[in-house]
């Protein structure tokens, strides 16, 4: 469930909100004259969800390219890094 705590409990009680957010890695909203206003989280939990929404983009980048006839066969791009490495290898 969650925690919707008034912009003076930033002030008042900072401890006991990121001991929630360590806890329970779940976000705490805090409101402003009665309305949302900002989202405070552990820098591990923003991180994990920079990181979905980095891989939601990238898929999507994906599906489009390979949507509108771009793209190349998984096995043709991994044959190729191989050989990439390959090279590498040898030098």
């Amino acid at each position: 469930m969650p925690m919707i705590r008034p912009s003076s409990d930033l002030r008042n009680k900072y401890n006991e909100i990121s001991e929630f957010c360590n806890q329970y890695q779940e976000p705490v909203f805090i409101t402003k004259n009665g309305s949302g206003d900002l989202v405070v989280m552990t820098n591990e939990l923003y991180e994990r969800l920079c990181g979905k929404s980095d891989l939601h983009r990238l898929l999507d980048e994906g599906l489009t390219t390979v949507n509108t006839g771009h793209g190349r066969p998984a096995s043709e791009v991994f044959s190729d890094l191989e050989k990439k490495l390959e090279f590498s290898a040898d030098v």
